[in-house]
């Protein structure tokens, strides 16, 4: 992977997951960090990278309110200045009684609280840090989607999969409107992946999901990551407006 040492990443949801794992990649790219989530322990995460050697800062939100999400990029401008490189990984999606809500099922609460969180966090993010990537002339936008927003998935809740479809929608237009300026805008789409909210589902379960996934496991945070450092390095540049399927096969479009 090409470097993007001397660059500064915000990642969302980077307490724990993929937003964790996503930290540690960019770590080791030689990117300073501003990680932020709405639990306490992503200090914790900060200080445990800062001890193996990164810049790292961390930033508690609750990105499901817009008025903190403001907040929270102001404390980030007053960090930094503006960043280089933005994660948009945090995400939600609510459960009926511990299960997939059908589509009748669906509180309009939980439908605007998805959104909120989703699509309107990145939106006023991306509105707020976008304008320090223009005058710099480069930066990164890399919005995590998932498979939910790209085809149809009994796994996921009607209000999650219209959210990641409307973040795909969003990206594409951001990459066309500020490709002139350095700036892309990509979303990685994961399919089934060993996270600990999914290792909370029971042994069948998990063991159902895998058997229909051509490669025959579910695919792990490092696979994510990785990706995501990559369209965050400078040798991605030419790679703006995709999106990119990591779901061991299971559905190709």
């Amino acid at each position: 992977m090409s470097t993007t040492n001397g660059r500064t990443a915000l990642i969302t949801g980077a307490a724990s997951g993929i937003g964790m794992e996503t930290a540690k990649w960019l770590k080791d790219a030689g990117v300073a960090l501003i990680l932020l989530d709405r639990s306490e322990s992503v200090r914790d995460v900060a200080s445990s990278l800062s001890q193996e050697g990164a810049t790292a800062q961390a930033v508690v939100a609750d990105l499901s309110d817009p008025s903190a999400v403001a907040d929270a990029s102001d404390r980030v401008l007053s960090l930094c200045g503006g960043v280089d490189i933005l994660v948009n990984n945090a995400g939600v999606h609510p459960k009926a009684n511990g299960r997939i809500a059908s589509f009748e099922e669906i509180a309009i609460e939980d439908w605007e609280l998805v959104f909120r969180v989703n699509v309107t966090a990145p939106f006023l993010l991306c509105q707020k840090l976008l304008p320090h990537m223009k005058r710099k002339g480069w930066g990164r936008v890399i919005n995590m989607a998932s498979r939910a927003g790209r085809a149809y998935s009994p796994r996921a809740g009607t209000h999650y999969s219209a959210s990641k479809a409307a973040l795909i929608g969003m990206t594409r237009k951001i990459a066309g409107d500020y490709a002139p300026f350095g700036i892309t805008a990509n979303c990685v789409a994961p399919g089934q992946i060993e996270t600990p909210l999914a290792r909370s589902s029971a042994a069948h379960v998990l063991l159902e999901a895998a058997r229909k996934i051509p490669a025959g496991r579910l695919g792990t945070v490092a696979e994510i990551a990785s990706a995501v450092a990559y369209l965050a390095s400078e040798g991605a540049g030419f790679v703006n407006g995709a999106v990119v399927d990591i779901n061991g096969g299971e559905t190709m479009v």
